[in-house]
Formats: C-alpha cells, structure tokens, sequence
C-alpha cells in the first residue's frame, strides 16, 4: 500500500500489510523505482499513521533471501522488485546504522556482481555425522560430532535443532536401493520433512544410463525410477555431485550457505520476518524436536509415558512422530490402547 504523506523528501510511505498487521513500513522518495536506478528508504518509526492512500495491490509473493526481501505484485507491469537491507559501521563513532534501497526486477537483471564469494567467514559450523558413516567426508574448520540422526548422514546444528540433513548414496548405494524401493521411499518422505534437506549422489546422471555400469538393470528403468524421486518428494533436492570430492564440497557450501541465511535477519517492526513470510507448521517444529530426542529415549515406551516426558507436546503431534518413525522403520508397536508399548528397531 502506498499514502501520501506530505514530506519534502520522503514524499510517500510504503506498507506492507497482512490483514491489519503492518509487517513493514517504509518512507520512500518514489512510488516505483525508474529504470536503472534504485529508491533510498528509512523505516517509518511510526508504523504508518496519518497517511492518504492512494494505491493498494495485493502481493502474491513475499520472500526472504538473506539481506534482500523479494516482492511479486499482483498485477501485469512493475510486479517485481525487491528490498535491500544492509548495516554500516558509523566513520566518527562506535556501532551502526541501516540502509535500505528498493530496486525494481529489470535493475537486479541488468546489474553485474563485482566480487567473489570468499571463504567461510563466520563461526565454526557444528556438523552432525551419522555413527554409521564408515568414511565420512570431511569438513575443515568445522566441528565434527558422531551421534545417531533420526535420518539422513550429515546433518547441520543449530540453536534450535538441526538446520540442515543431507543423505548421501555413491553410485553402488543407490543402485541398491532400487532393490528395496518402497523403504528408500520412506527415508526420503522423511528426510523431506526438513525445510532444509537434500539427496547427494556421488555420481553423474549420465552414469545412471550407461548399459555396461548398471549390470541387472536396463537404463530405462533407472532413470524412470530417478525421476520418480523428484516426482513423489518435490520438497527434496536431488543433486547429482559427479564424485565423491564434488559431493563434499557441494554439502559444505550447502551447510555454509544455510548458516548464513539462518544469521542474516530483516528485522520488521519488530516482527520477524522469516516467520511472518514462511512461516513453518507448529506440529512440523514440534516432531523435529522430538526427532532430535529419538536417540536418548528408553528402549520401550507408551504414549502416555512420552505425554509426560514432553507435556508441551500435543497428542496429534506426538501420535505423528510415532507414524513417521513406524513408517521409517525405527519403530514397532506392540498391543492396543492406552497400553500399548513402542519399541525401538535395532539398525543394522
């Protein structure tokens, strides 16, 4: 939404609304961004009172990438643009200010990037390996742990549970499981439950289609059954890393890069806004958790017994957690009703 608001250089303010909440509010110099050019904004300290409206449009997209907050309008022209929002250190005294510039869709396409990624810059990333990776990748710099994952080979740490998961499968891993499909199915229906996760092959595609590598399947059938992959887990990204060094490096970067977009926050009138854009299911938040307290729970166990070890935990997502875990193999049930006991299945 944008109002008229009377000043001599922020002539008008830019809202972004969700129903009556103000998830943003910006004074702005231009209502569009012209071509090639970029508008300066300052935040609205005062939440957007007293304007005259004059347009409102609705907003079919709103994302967070890092320090830029992507915005697609419902409408044919000056749909896309986005937010920049960056801090500076003051020249004359200690600590920060903000700016912020609002660029259009056709600027971002016709600018040019004048650096290179550099090096891993921030603290060092705490990695989870799977106890039963027999030759792990390796990870420099990092904080490498063993412990049992509820699913995946490698996992990223994180303040509140695990950020990342990623499966690993060489070439003659994944010709493997085509033998035992229906439970590979399994353990990617909930390694996808992770809004951060991802299949690593160590291995090119093409080398799924060669006749003389595939030995008791034809090429045919291996590639519908890759592509069945992406079919049925669309939230899971399948990456195909070419060798074993291309698939560790491409984890490292992968765990690097989400590290990043886990620290890099926009703060919205004091609304988070990764939470407000993106926002995640209370009952997905709460069986991670309990995902990540599988390894320290007893051999055996009811519902009531979990009920009472996490109170805060409603039944449904509780009655979830087993289900997935049931349907990934880790555990059996054995009985009926409020007495009925579930038991943890030895891994191989």
């Amino acid at each position: 939404m944008l109002e008229r608001i009377g000043g001599k250089r922020f002539p008008y303010r830019l809202k972004i609304l969700e129903e009556d909440r103000v998830l943003l509010a910006l004074k702005v110099q231009a209502v569009w961004p012209g071509a090639g050019t970029q508008v300066f904004c300052l935040r609205d300290s005062g939440q957007g009172r007293g304007g005259e409206e004059f347009e409102r449009v609705p907003v079919v997209s709103l994302r967070r990438y890092g320090k830029r907050l992507a915005v697609v309008l419902d409408r044919r022209v000056n749909k896309r643009c986005d937010f920049l929002f960056l801090k500076k250190p003051y020249k004359t005294k200690e600590g920060e200010y903000e700016q912020i510039f609002w660029r259009t869709h056709q600027s971002l396409r016709t600018s040019r990037k004048r650096f290179v990624t550099g090096p891993w810059k921030g603290p060092p990333l705490t990695i989870y390996v799977d106890i039963d990776e027999k030759y792990p990748w390796r990870f420099p710099g990092c904080r490498v742990e063993r412990t049992h994952l509820p699913v995946g080979d490698y996992a990223l740490a994180g303040g509140k549970g695990l950020l990342a998961v990623v499966e690993r499968k060489t070439f003659d891993n994944l010709l493997a499981e085509l033998g035992r499909w229906d439970a590979f199915h399994q353990v990617l229906g909930e390694l996808e439950v992770y809004p951060q996760n991802a299949l690593v092959i160590e291995s090119s595609y093409g080398d799924f289609l060669d006749p003389k590598r595939l030995h008791h399947y034809t090429p045919s059938f291996v590639a519908r059954a890759l592509a069945e992959i992406s079919a049925m887990h669309p939230r899971l990204k399948v990456v195909f890393a070419h060798s074993r060094k291309g698939a560790n490096e491409w984890c490292r970067r992968f765990f690097e890069a989400v590290a990043l977009q886990s620290t890099e926050s926009i703060p919205v009138q004091g609304v988070d806004l990764e939470e407000t854009v993106v926002p995640k299911s209370r009952d997905s938040d709460l069986i991670f958790a309990l995902m990540e307290q599988f390894p320290r729970l007893p051999p055996s166990f009811t519902l009531g017994e979990l009920r009472e070890a996490f109170p805060h935990v409603p039944v449904e997502a509780i009655r979830r957690f087993l289900g997935r875990m049931k349907a990934a193999g880790k555990v059996r049930c054995s009985g009926r009703g409020p007495k009925a006991r579930w038991m943890k299945i030895q891994q191989d």
